[in-house]
């Protein structure tokens, strides 16, 4: 057998089996190891988030509180509790959800803006040093022709999804 008229020799096979080996088997993984977490942090309750924007997206207030469980739940080794003695206590609140204009063209709004920040609460009952409370901003720029109820229903999931690695973040990460 012979590539481009040159005979594969015992050495030629050798490599480009090796290198074969190797690409097969070569694997990128990215992820975190188990959060910045003390040890001895076992259990974790999550709030129900009220909303007390002028505006009240009726879904986003339990969409938002099952999102962050299920994430803690499934990239943690926490268990949750609804116990007062949960070593983290989540809390917190959407604050504001509105609409402001980004983009004119031609004299006309050509593009918009949906905002929404989530005033998050942070206890943790082993070491309350690390109790924190701060503000997180999300917005998501769209299409002037699109209504309100549009882009919710388009979007409602990147934004709950968004919001939730944020919180995840903030507690977890420290982001």
């Amino acid at each position: 057998m012979t590539l481009k008229n040159k005979p594969i020799t015992g050495w030629r096979l050798m490599a480009g089996l090796l290198i074969l080996l190797i690409f097969n088997f070569a694997t990128c993984k990215y992820g975190f190891q188990d959060i910045s977490m003390a040890p001895e942090v076992k259990t974790f309750r999550v709030n129900y988030f009220e909303n007390k924007a002028d505006y009240k997206n009726p879904q986003l207030s339990p969409q938002l509180t099952e999102k962050l469980k299920q994430k803690i739940i499934s990239t943690t080794r926490l268990r949750q509790t609804n116990d007062d003695d949960a070593h983290y206590d989540i809390s917190g609140f959407v604050s504001s959800y509105y609409i402001s204009t980004t983009g004119i063209s031609n004299s006309s709004t050509s593009l918009n803006r949906l905002s929404v920040t989530f005033h998050l609460i942070f206890k943790n009952k082993l070491d309350e040093t690390k109790n924190f409370e701060t503000d997180i901003p999300y917005s998501l720029d769209f299409d002037a022709n699109l209504s309100l109820n549009q882009v919710e229903q388009r979007s409602g999931e990147d934004i709950v999804k968004n919001l939730t690695d944020a919180i995840f973040n903030k507690i977890f990460s420290n982001w």
